[in-house]
């Protein structure tokens, strides 16, 4: 039976861990009724990833050739490990730091384009950062890194795959065998004359180089725990400034929202002085043409009452010339 589709599988591992059940149960939900009850049994027993592991498929699911790099370079340490090339170790420990800070500065901005991806402060860039890492020591989690189906993030204590070597211990000129290779003495039998000397140097060479092996992996010890607690307040500094970059962020973005709302009351107020503007002008206007109105009018009156006041003269005139007529 085909069972479900690797696109429909990749698109499931792609969304947010919130709406991941929800988004399995439809798929179920859907293959029910096509009639498909394998599929559907497969899908349901599809688990939600947490949101460590959510970026880190989607690392692999949008950028599979970074993915791709990863393995190759983990295939490399682990060869370079194994062979003990000191030289080209601490070459590919230097790419390694590289490598995976570029995939996770590249998280980052894949979920920065998720609209529902969670806040960049709150991100667990760490622990992303802790199974990349894992990745390139364990060649399981690589694997599983590839296949963008990773369900929890993880880590690795150890230090790689390191053999432990054969050593050879030098005395003077004479170069021994290794100690794998050395034959078994019998207890209670004793080489004397020239042989015992050159067997006690050479279990006093050994020991010495024990003591060395030792000392090196106390000091590699040492060194380890005093980097993990500098990667510890350096992680501590990220988050914080992190934190920090998104409160100004939401600041700033508040900012702008009132100036945006101050800019538009702002460009309201402009229009309205506009127009109040306009109609004061028009008004104004209205006013001189009465004031012009009023100066014709008065002056009319004026030549009217004239004329009256002239008319009633000469009514009075005549009025006078005819009674001294009779």
């Amino acid at each position: 039976m085909p069972g479900p589709s690797a696109e429909l599988v990749q698109q499931l591992y792609r969304t947010p861990p919130d709406r991941f059940v929800a988004a399995r149960d439809a798929a179920v939900a859907e293959a029910r009724r096509a009639g498909d009850p394998a599929t559907a049994r497969e899908l349901a027993r599809l688990r939600r990833p947490t949101v460590a592991a959510w970026l880190v498929n989607l690392l692999a699911i949008r950028r599979p050739e970074l993915v791709a790099d990863l393995v190759q370079l983990a295939d490399a340490l682990r060869a370079a490990q194994r062979e003990l090339r000191g030289p080209r170790l601490r070459e590919l420990s230097a790419q390694r730091r590289a490598v995976v800070g570029a995939l996770v500065a590249e998280v980052r901005k894949l979920a920065a384009a998720e609209p529902e991806a969670p806040p960049a402060g709150r991100l667990p860039l760490a622990e992303v950062e802790a199974t990349l890492n894992a990745a390139l020591s364990d060649a399981e989690v690589a694997e599983q890194v590839r296949t963008g189906r990773l369900l929890r993030s993880a880590t690795y204590a150890g230090f790689g795959e390191v053999p432990r070597p054969q050593l050879r211990l030098v005395t003077g000129d004479e170069e021994q065998e290794p100690e794998a290779r050395r034959p078994v003495r019998r207890p209670g039998v004793q080489r004397e004359g020239r042989d015992a000397a050159p067997d006690r140097a050479g279990e006093r060479a050994a020991q010495a180089e024990r003591a060395a092996q030792r000392a090196a992996r106390a000091e590699r010890a040492r060194r380890r725990r005093a980097l993990d607690r500098e990667l510890d307040r350096a992680r501590a500094d990220q988050q914080r400034a992190e934190d920090e970059l998104t409160e100004a962020t939401g600041q700033e973005r508040d900012g702008v929202a009132v100036l945006d709302g101050i800019e538009t009351e702002l460009a309201e107020l402009e229009r309205r002085r506009a127009v109040a503007e306009q109609d004061l002008s028009r008004a104004k206007l209205a006013r001189r043409a009465a004031e012009r109105a009023l100066t014709v009018a008065r002056r009319r009156s004026g030549e009217v009452e004239a004329a009256v006041e002239a008319l009633a003269a000469e009514e009075g005139d005549a009025d006078a010339g005819g009674g001294a007529a009779d």
